[in-house]
């Protein structure tokens, strides 16, 4: 069977909702189109959006459940972006310029917390996820379903948060590729490492309630508690759904 693009998913700020996407056109050195490209420091934090900065300086699902279950739609035309969770009404604000309203609508969901956001940055040079280079995060559903079946459950892929998902693949067949270029359509990639987990990933994301305790479960059944794998883009181009994927 044949290995394909089955999903493309970005995450307009970093933690704060996620979107589907058909196709996207990757550069060489970025990470995927504004996926992580803004991002909500808490009161500790210093990040300013002008440098990467650890994810411990930002909100984020492993503290703050509710905000698992945030969707996102972003127009890159009108740099609009609009928010929805099963408990609040939809919001849609220019991030650059209206942030504030972004925390007022955030925080019945986060109460205070001292990690609560105050304000919202943009990235100045690259999307901020969680590793220190831009990286791109491939899923391979068959590991999902593994997890699944591990669980005694079905399970929302976005409890992973990844950008590109692939079906036709082994379980855990993506760990091979580590240290290896992929092709998927006319992007190649370098895959560079494991996505080690963490307790956001206790939440149900349509709810946004802890309901598993995934790091055991992940320890126990797989020994070990990672899930996707991080790659860089090293030569760019289109990618879109059905795209195949080819190690190189």
């Amino acid at each position: 069977m044949t290995a394909r693009v089955i999903g493309l998913w970005r995450h307009p700020v970093k933690a704060i909702g996620r979107e589907a996407v058909t196709r996207a056109t990757l550069t060489a050195g970025q990470t995927f189109p504004w996926d992580r490209a803004w991002a909500a420091p808490h009161a500790r934090s210093r990040a300013d959006g002008s440098e990467w900065a650890h994810c411990g300086s930002f909100a984020r699902g492993v503290n703050l459940p509710a905000l698992m279950a945030v969707e996102a739609r972003f127009d890159e035309a009108a740099l609009r972006l609009s928010l929805t969770h099963p408990d609040r009404p939809s919001l849609t604000v220019d991030p650059d310029t209206e942030g504030a309203a972004i925390i007022d609508w955030l925080g019945p969901l986060v109460g205070d917390d001292p990690r609560a956001p105050v304000t919202v940055v943009r990235a100045a040079e690259r999307g901020m996820t969680d590793s220190d280079w831009p990286s791109v995060t491939l899923c391979n559903r068959a590991s999902h379903v593994a997890v699944e079946e591990a669980a005694g459950r079905p399970l929302s892929i976005h409890r992973w948060r990844g950008n590109v998902w692939i079906d036709g693949l082994s379980p855990w067949a993506e760990m091979d590729w580590i240290g290896h270029d992929i092709r998927i359509g006319g992007v190649t990639l370098r895959v560079r490492e494991a996505t080690g987990r963490c307790k956001a990933t206790h939440a149900d994301p349509e709810t946004g309630v802890r309901d598993l305790d995934m790091l055991s479960l992940l320890s126990s059944r797989f020994g070990h508690t990672d899930f996707s794998v991080k790659a860089e883009v090293i030569s760019g181009g289109d990618m879109a759904i059905d795209d195949e994927v080819t190690p190189l």
